[in-house]
């Protein structure tokens, strides 16, 4: 008979992954009765429609990570297993049971995204959670057990975001935004610009491909005052770096500025309580592109911005451009290792001619390498988990950025700040 499980997914520093399973039984079982061997988990990685074994090759920029086209099938480990209530939270004793699962940045198998040509979606993750050792519940020795039938998938990680598309006739965006439930009139705005995998037409991509959502939580929204902070992010159906053509272009250009500004605007005028001196642009890679791009076309418009591994060639930007953000507060994130995005051509020399033009509030935060700092990812060889160095989003969601080029700590209104604190402490005009 098919029993039915739900499955949890979190957004990790490496995206989106299955890590755990709920099991609802017929009885209650005690903690210590049910192990992680008790069960084995098998998955079938399924297209967006749910119908088709996905066979791809797995983008990837680790070495260990298959590069084959593969069928995206296979075994799950279980690393725990104890009673608990149906949102996972672990109890003495109960008849639901969650397995925790293995997942990192090797473990494409619990990976809850695929590629759909150069977009990431979520997809349909199909699990077969079989019993190999007999258990004790409240009643009877329990054998046999078989859970087939996905019921739910919860993802914690995105509550309080919403789905919405802006008006704009020309070029409606989709957008997932964060509306802070805080005490005071005015908040501020943050907004994030997706990278090139994040575009397409499924939007949560835009703000959980990534570790986006790290900014809706009460760590980071604590930094905006008691309020918190709205954050919009906004979704292209191709790239922010399409000028026309429907592809990348390194020419500097894109269409997608009015339509960007048009739906910012919207967004505005639909939630007054926002306090348009504190507007906030921040993006990756073609977001980053994207980021540079709106404060040289908008350069009265922001009170700050934060572009990483940014992708608008140096060259492309003219010394009249440059001039008009030469006041503005920007923080630059990159990496030495950024081989597909190198910052020597980048990020560097627009950091370095703004610092030439007089600004005294731009930053960079420039890493040697993109290392996993807090233990989130197995290490290699005894050494922390190393990265593709263009994912310098990872350390900024992290709030891991706190130095300048130079490698002092940057400090603002005389105390030593991290990127999202002195984010928070921009003001347009200030």
């Amino acid at each position: 008979m098919a029993r039915a499980y739900l499955t949890e997914v979190r957004i990790t520093d490496f995206g989106p992954y299955v890590t755990k399973l709920i099991l609802p039984l017929d009885g209650k079982v005690k903690d210590g009765a049910i192990t992680p061997d008790t069960f084995s988990v098998y998955v079938r990685r399924l297209d967006r429609f749910g119908k088709q074994l996905m066979v791809q090759k797995f983008r990837s920029f680790d070495p260990n990570v298959p590069k084959d086209m593969v069928e995206s099938r296979g075994f799950l480990t279980v690393t725990g297993a104890y009673p608990s209530d149906l949102q996972g939270n672990r109890l003495e004793e109960s008849d639901v049971v969650t397995l925790t699962i293995k997942h990192g940045p090797r473990i494409f198998l619990a990976s809850e995204t695929g590629q759909d040509g150069p977009f990431n979606y979520f997809i349909n993750t199909v699990h077969t959670i079989t019993q190999v050792k007999p258990f004790e519940d409240e009643k009877e020795t329990v054998t046999g057990l078989v859970f087939d039938t996905k019921i739910g998938r919860r993802i914690p990680d995105i509550d309080g975001w919403i789905n919405s598309i802006s008006s704009f006739e020309e070029c409606p965006l989709r957008y997932g935004y964060f509306a802070p439930q805080g005490p005071g009139e005015k908040k501020p705005l943050v907004i994030w610009l997706h990278g090139a995998g994040e575009g397409g037409r499924d939007v949560v991509a835009a703000y959980a491909g990534n570790k986006v959502v790290a900014l809706s939580t009460p760590e980071v929204q604590a930094f905006f005052g008691e309020g918190g902070a709205y954050i919009l992010a906004p979704q292209t159906e191709t790239f922010w770096m399409d000028s026309g053509t429907g592809s990348i272009e390194a020419n500097g250009k894109t269409k997608y500025g009015p339509a960007l500004k048009a739906c910012i605007d919207e967004f505005i005028r639909n939630n007054p309580s926002i306090d348009p001196d504190r507007v906030y642009i921040g993006g990756d890679s073609n977001g980053g592109f994207m980021t540079v791009r709106m404060i040289l076309d908008y350069p009265d418009f922001f009170a700050a911005a934060f572009p990483v591994c940014e992708a608008l060639p140096d060259k492309c930007i003219s010394d009249e451009e440059l001039l008009k953000i030469r006041n503005l507060p920007v923080w630059f994130t990159a990496a030495k290792t950024d081989t597909l995005v190198p910052p020597a051509e980048y990020a560097e020399p627009t950091y370095k001619r703004l610092l030439a033009l007089g600004n005294k509030n731009v930053h960079f935060s420039y890493w040697d390498k993109i290392e996993d700092l807090h233990g989130l990812a197995d290490p290699v060889d005894g050494k922390p988990y190393e990265y593709f160095g263009h994912f310098s989003w990872i350390p900024l969601f992290n709030n891991d950025c706190d130095f300048d080029y130079d490698g002092s700590k940057v400090v603002c209104g005389g105390k030593e700040v991290s990127v999202f604190q002195w984010l928070a402490m921009q003001k347009r005009g200030g």
